[in-house]
This record gives C-alpha cells, structure tokens and sequence, in this order.
C-alpha cells in the first residue's frame, strides 16, 4: 500500500504512545503578519465535530495531524524553519531513510483555502524529490485548488474529511487523538517565533484586540484577535 492510499484507509498498525507527541516542534515561518484567531466560548471536548476541529490552535493542529499518520504507520518529523518551503510534516515509511510524503497543514480560517499554499506545496516536494504531498485543513479548499491538486499527486483533507478518518480508525485510536489534542490549553495560539502561549492585547491607539508574543518587543509576532 502507498502513503498516498494510506491515508485514506484504515490502519491497522497499533497507535504509539501519544506522550512521545509532546517533545517541541520546529516550525516554519510562514507566520508573517496578522492571522485571526476568533474568540468562542470552548466547545464541547466529549466527542470529535466541526466546532472542536476549528479551535484548535495552529500548533495544536499541526501535532494533530502528526499525531494521525503516526496511526497509520508513518514515522514523521517536522521541516525545520525555512528548510521547507511551507512544508510541516515528513512522513516516513517504516525503516524508510527519505520521507515518501510532505505535509502541510493549513489551520481554520474563515476563508478557503486557495491555490497558492497548494503550489507551494508541490515547489517543496519538487526541491526535496518527493513524489506525494498531502494538504490537510480544519476548513474548506476552493475548487480552484483541488482541481490543481489533483493534477499534481497532492491529496486535499479538509475538516469534513478529516473528520471522517478519524471516525474510521479504531475506537481508542480516535479517543487518544481527540485526549491529546484537548489537553491543556488547546485554544491560545502559540508564537511561531518562541513556541510560547501568547497573550491577549490590546491597541492603544484603536483600540484593536490582538495576540501578542510574551517576549514583546524582543519578539513583535501577533495574531489578529475577535475575541
């Protein structure tokens, strides 16, 4: 079976410690300027849905996700900073040396997801000789992107659909997933910069609601905040 085909399909290779999942990650830095991240009040943590999957915070997600194709029986590392062109997640087969698949993740927005991140996506498997890449999202791609996807050896997940995987695997493979990304503070956006939970702010001058890092103004990374 190909990684491709392994993520559609129900694994049945044992789920691996979840604790292993909270070693840090290093992530890219496609975090420039303002990302909005709505306030709402925390939805219900009892079962998977729509709601829960768009609060979780970009991080979180990302770990999400890792945390998904290492039930299906990929080893995975995250792409260092800058090293990957927008690229999160390499999936490895098991006892493989080079990554078979890249993955990217695109957390909620409100809007959808265009072709633009898909194209970047294709531009890092072409520079890393990778045949596959998967785009996963908590929201929707536009028909633009899917139809550029599917042209190009890249599957699109959106939140629906990943919704759906989990519901495919194995009861307690579906509850440790949803156990690990509820823990703790799932909804607080951490920087992309420092790896720390950012904090709630608030403009000055307008007024303007905003996350902000701790280490302000060493680090002047923000979110834009609804709340």
């Amino acid at each position: 079976m190909t990684p491709r085909n392994m993520v559609y399909a129900v694994s049945a290779i044992a789920f691996g410690a979840l604790a292993a999942l909270t070693r840090p990650f290093v992530f890219n830095r496609r975090f420039t300027g303002f990302h909005t991240w709505t306030g709402r009040s925390k939805a219900s943590t009892a079962q998977w849905t729509p709601e829960l999957l768009k609060q979780l915070e970009w991080r979180r997600f990302e770990e999400l996700c890792a945390a998904y194709f290492q039930a299906l029986g990929f080893r995975t590392d995250v792409v260092p900073a800058g090293a990957g062109g927008g690229v999160d997640i390499n999936l490895y087969a098991q006892g493989a040396e080079r990554p078979s698949t890249l993955v990217h993740c695109q957390p909620w927005n409100a809007y959808r997801v265009g072709i633009k991140p898909v194209r970047g996506l294709l531009g890092a498997m072409a520079s890393g000789n990778v045949g596959e890449g998967v785009m996963v999202t908590s929201g929707k791609f536009t028909q633009e992107a899917r139809d550029f996807a599917r042209k190009e050896k890249i599957s699109l997940v959106d939140g629906a659909e990943l919704l759906g995987k989990f519901a495919d695997l194995a009861p307690e493979k579906a509850v440790g997933l949803l156990r690990f990304a509820t823990q703790g503070d799932f909804q607080t956006p951490t920087c992309p910069t420092c790896a720390l939970k950012m904090i709630p702010r608030k403009s000055t001058t307008h007024g303007r609601k905003f996350w902000g890092c701790r280490n302000y103004p060493s680090c002047k990374q923000t979110f834009s905040n609804t709340l």
